[in-house]
């Protein structure tokens, strides 16, 4: 018995161009999503053997692809500082130090990531670390802000009066008005010290790309089955 092709419906036609619109878009998303990860790590690769700039002459945006190194003189705030609770870390559940500084010169002060500190639920949190009060020159990784939990319950820092505050979410216009004075919109992520006690490693904690183009190729795959799908049914035997 031969074979012919059986002419779809509208609405064969029109499921099939909705399901490789979809399917294809999404593979198409995951793929510059792998890029954009590429172009992240690379940024941060380079930022280790950059050379040093002055924070005072940073420029008040810098491209979202660019992490410089740089150096910053001033003098922390005394009693002021915030816990960036639920951080992981190698399996480990934690929080990051945030202090706040004043650089010299500058009309906005800075939020220095001082690093990663182990706090398991049900134990003691860590102690918060005895900063300087004199001037001091830092070094470090200027970035973006890093992610949190979910905001639930609104901005909990005017709720707070003890230092350092607890937070989930570094939000920094929540934080500059709690401050009551503006902050950079960038952090400085230290660079790494032993002696600090708290852990600096700033590798961005994403999704590998290899992980961005597997998903990629696993919604390519939907739309090439959708399409074989949509010839076997209606290339087959004649009644």
């Amino acid at each position: 018995m031969s074979r012919r092709w059986h002419r779809p419906s509208a609405f064969a036609w029109m499921l099939l161009m909705v399901g490789l619109a979809a399917f294809l878009g999404l593979a198409r998303w995951q793929w510059h999503r792998a890029q954009e990860k590429e172009r992240l790590l690379a940024s941060y690769a380079a930022a280790e053997n950059s050379s040093v700039r002055q924070f005072a002459t940073l420029p008040e945006t810098l491209p979202a692809e660019d992490y410089p190194r740089v150096a910053a003189s001033g003098r922390y705030v005394d009693g002021r500082g915030y816990w960036l609770d639920q951080q992981v870390h190698e399996g480990k559940v934690g929080r990051r130090a945030i202090a706040v500084f004043q650089p010299d010169g500058a009309s906005r002060r800075l939020l220095v990531n001082l690093g990663w500190a182990a706090a398991p639920p049900g134990q003691p949190p860590p102690a918060w670390p005895a900063l300087p009060l004199t001037d001091v020159a830092l070094h470090g990784i200027y970035a973006p802000a890093p992610g949190g939990g979910l905001r639930v319950g609104g901005d909990a820092l005017p709720r707070q009066a003890a230092w350092p505050k607890l937070t989930v979410f570094l939000d920094l216009a929540a934080i500059s008005a709690d401050l009551g004075t503006p902050v950079a919109p960038r952090l400085l992520l230290l660079d790494a010290d032993p002696a600090s006690g708290f852990v600096r490693q700033w590798t961005p904690a994403v999704m590998p790309p290899e992980k961005h183009r597997g998903y990629a190729l696993q919604w390519f795959t939907f739309a090439l089955a959708a399409l074989v799908i949509f010839i076997v049914l209606h290339w087959r035997k004649n009644d």
